[in-house]
C-alpha cells in the first residue's frame, strides 16, 4: 500500500510504502500527486519511504514506476529514497549519476534531513532551524 505524506513542504511529494504495493497504488496515489506537483512547480522533488521489502512490489507497480520515471524524466529535481537497505541506498546514489536531477538514499533516522534536502537542496539544517526545533 502507498500512502501520501501531507506534512511536507509544498514543493515536495512524499509517499510511504507498506505491505503489498500495486499498480493501483501508483495510479491512484502517486501519479496524481506527482503530476500536480510538476504542473504547479515545473519540477519534481520526490521521496519514497520504504517500509516494505521490494519483493512486495507487484510487476504492475514496477511498470507504473518505470513509466512515471520516463514520463517525468526531464522534471526530476531531487529524489530521496528512504530505506534501511545499504545496497538500495547505494544503488540510488549510483542511479543518480545516470539520471537528471539528484538522487540520494537515506535511512529512516534521516527522514527530516531528506525532507529538508528535497525542499531546499541543502543536506543539513541551519543553526536557526535547529534552535527552532524545526521538524519537517
Amino acid at each position: 500500500m502507498i500512502t501520501q505524506l501531507k506534512t511536507v513542504p509544498a514543493n515536495v511529494v512524499a509517499f510511504k510504502a507498506t505491505g503489498r504495493v500495486t499498480k493501483q497504488n501508483f495510479e491512484n496515489v502517486i501519479l496524481p500527486a506527482v503530476n500536480e506537483l510538476v504542473q504547479r512547480t515545473g519540477e519534481l522533488n520526490y521521496m519514497l519511504i520504504l517500509d516494505t521489502p521490494l519483493k512486495n512490489f507487484t510487476l504492475g507497480a514496477w511498470w507504473q514506476d518505470a513509466l512515471m520515471g520516463i514520463k517525468q524524466f526531464t522534471k526530476w529535481n531531487r529524489v530521496a529514497i528512504v530505506s534501511e537497505s545499504e545496497s538500495l541506498n547505494k544503488f540510488t546514489r549510483i542511479f543518480g549519476k545516470l539520471a537528471p536531477g539528484e538522487f540520494k538514499g537515506f535511512t529512516h533516522a534521516e527522514i527530516d534531513t531528506a525532507i529538508h534536502w528535497l525542499s531546499t537542496g541543502q543536506k543539513t539544517l541551519s543553526q536557526e532551524e535547529i534552535k527552532a526545533g524545526k521538524v519537517v
